[in-house]
């Protein structure tokens, strides 16, 4: 069953433009990349991607024989724009299975990816946090420094009236209500500098949370969405200085026999110590995240494809070089390997090509043997 949609208010027809999927009067048919206008360089590649992408969306609704609705849009978006490879994984794996692709199975998927996080959503939560915090801060600071300038001023005033006692008894009232005036102010004071205090508190929580959300609770790696953000700056810093930049993704090899035979405890202790071997080739200009489970990815600044591809190979033989024990039954695990795939992010004109890419490039090194390292094919 095919959904259509008008330009003006079907909900479909808004996702396809938000998509970039909606095919305009004389645009090529969906699946036929559209030749470069001739501007050649990175637009030429990142026009070139989309053309391809909407194939690909396109080809996969409609040979499972699925509905254009917004559900499935998005799940297909997300699968193969790179955006999330363990989900891609998810659908090649059951398109090769018996049971095939079916309505009923992309809801149950789509159920299960409904409750992440949206980052954005939590950027802009922290965002207006952190303004609101700073905001009330600037304030009590000020009321603060007002109230102590009146209650130095008030007690001065008090003083001076203590003399004049002798002018009668309207001096000495007046002088008893600055007496209860300057109390009054002295607490107020003293409940702004408190709430200035709570201000402070409430800041480094927020910092804390902050740091915790973009962190990995297991491995103390950056988590998927800290390396996000580290690659769009990244990105834009090394486009700017006409450097390098490579991506890579890690796959520990047969980590399901880990998990079945020796437990999930034991099973987190190899993604520790892989953790901790990724983490030691890492520095300034090359960072380690934990993607996911038990895969990790991996930015290279200034280093080629290749560089970065000799790089990994290097962890990658100390590690299968070891010979890992299950501290609890003094078990062997056995060789611990990983595979890995590396892709040239300036080489697919937008950084989610570049992941999907080395992804792919990954999955080409698993099939060929795994315990190796792969670079992506040329876009």
């Amino acid at each position: 069953m095919t959904t259509k949609a008008t330009p003006s208010n079907e909900p479909v027809g808004r996702l396809l433009d938000w998509l970039g999927l909606r095919r305009t009067h004389g645009a090529p048919p969906a699946g036929r990349p559209a030749p470069p206008d001739g501007g050649g360089g990175t637009r030429d590649l990142a026009q070139l991607a989309r053309h391809q992408l909407i194939g690909t969306i396109m080809a996969f609704l409609v040979d499972n024989d699925l509905d254009v609705s917004p559900g499935n849009l998005l799940l297909a978006h997300a699968a193969f724009s790179g955006m999330n490879p363990h989900l891609a994984r998810q659908i090649t794996t059951r398109s090769q299975s018996a049971d095939g692709i079916t309505q009923q199975w992309l809801n149950e998927l789509g159920e299960q990816n409904s409750g992440q996080a949206d980052h954005a959503d939590l950027d802009r939560l922290m965002t207006r946090l952190e303004t609101n915090l700073e905001s009330f801060h600037v304030h009590a600071k000020e009321a603060r420094t007002v109230t102590s300038d009146y209650g130095t001023e008030l007690e001065q005033h008090v003083d001076d009236l203590e003399q004049l006692q002798k002018t009668g008894r309207i001096v000495s009232s007046l002088a008893d209500l600055a007496k209860v005036m300057l109390e009054r102010t002295r607490k107020a004071e003293d409940h702004m500098r408190k709430s200035e205090d709570e201000a402070k508190a409430l800041r480094r929580s927020l910092e804390r949370a902050k740091r915790d959300a973009e962190l990995d609770f297991l491995t103390g790696l950056p988590n998927r969405r800290a390396f996000e953000i580290l690659l769009d700056r990244h990105f834009k810093e090394a486009r700017a200085a006409c450097e390098p930049l490579s991506v890579a993704f890690c796959d520990i090899d047969e980590f399901k026999k880990v998990n079945d035979i020796h437990g999930h405890e034991a099973g987190d202790r190899v993604i520790k110590a892989i953790a901790d071997t990724l983490a030691r080739i890492s520095d300034d200009r090359c960072h380690v995240a934990r993607h996911g489970g038990e895969e990790f990815v991996m930015l290279f600044r200034g280093l080629t494809p290749t560089q970065a591809a000799e790089r990994l190979d290097e962890a990658r033989e100390q590690l299968a070089e070891r010979r890992l024990i299950n501290r609890k039954t003094d078990e062997p695990f056995g060789q611990i390997t990983f595979s890995g795939g590396v892709a040239d992010v300036f080489g697919y004109g937008e950084t989610r090509g570049a992941l999907k890419a080395a992804d792919d490039a990954l999955y080409k090194a698993k099939a060929g043997g795994r315990n190796r390292i792969e670079l992506a094919d040329p876009a």
